[in-house]
């Protein structure tokens, strides 16, 4: 079994709750826009950390992070991707790589919206975290925590680190 602690949309911000909420998790995934080396240095610090840059992330982290991120865990295959929409919505060209790499996991960040929905369709589950920082329109900022064994996805908890700007 692998557990899993998934972020999105710091924004240079990276509350010390996250480190407490991720201490029992053996990877952390991040969806996109670190915002600074800094964020990404305290995560890799603390667990394994995979991660997409985002949209505002500089030259630097698009040379550290790919656009798109395919790899395994466990048996499930994953694709990751921050701006990536989600079931019935998605960004052009995402679906198409879903079917390619027969994910099962499509995981996004960019719009701050917390989501967890299965696509029936493309028997393929959904996951944005919603946003950890403190930039942006949300206003809870949000975590996931969940497990994978074998091909089940499992034990998902959402975590709210408190509203934005607290």
């Amino acid at each position: 079994m692998t557990r899993i602690g998934l972020i999105s949309d710091t924004h240079s911000y990276l509350d010390d709750a996250v480190f407490a909420h991720f201490k029992d998790c053996d990877e952390i995934w991040h969806g996109g826009d670190f915002g600074s080396l800094e964020v990404i240095k305290k995560l890799a610090a603390f667990k394994p950390l995979k991660g997409v840059y985002g949209n505002i992330d500089d030259n630097h982290i698009q040379q550290l992070y790919p656009e798109d991120l395919f790899f395994t865990c466990e048996d499930v295959n994953v694709f990751m991707r921050h701006i990536g929409g989600y079931p019935g919505r998605y960004a052009p060209g995402v679906k198409h790589k879903i079917i390619q790499h027969k994910s099962g996991l499509f995981i996004s960040g960019h719009s701050h919206i917390l989501k967890v929905m299965y696509d029936d369709k493309l028997n393929c589950l959904h996951m944005n975290p919603g946003a950890a920082g403190n930039q942006g329109w949300h206003k809870m900022r949000t975590l996931i925590r969940f497990s994978i064994e074998g091909k089940n996805m499992r034990d998902c908890e959402v975590i709210e680190l408190g509203m934005r700007g607290s």
